[in-house]
């Protein structure tokens, strides 16, 4: 399991998720082509928000694409559908 650093993009990271060696799912360019695969999901709060988001990351936590909600919940119920085919298991950040 590779854990995320304490901070991604500038955001405190609250709670996280690692898919293994298999990604939760790809990003695709608008062609089709896989421009990511994600491995890493990171819910996620920058200082001066009242806001979360979450982050879909790739094997190194580079954010590839990001959502913002109004509640830890409600980022981890609205996963997109290619990451839900996939065994999220959310840790808290310690």
């Amino acid at each position: 399991m590779k854990r995320p650093p304490k901070e991604i993009d500038g955001a405190k990271v609250l709670e996280w998720a690692w898919s293994g060696n298999t990604p939760f799912g790809v990003v695709r360019y608008e062609s089709g082509e896989i421009a990511a695969e994600i491995f890493g999901l990171a819910i996620c709060k920058y200082p001066d928000s009242e806001k979360v988001y979450r982050f879909s990351c790739d094997f190194e936590w580079d954010t590839e694409q990001d959502c913002d909600y109004n509640s830890i919940t409600e980022a981890k119920e609205k996963l997109p559908i290619q990451y839900q085919e996939s065994d999220v298991i959310w840790q808290k950040y310690k």
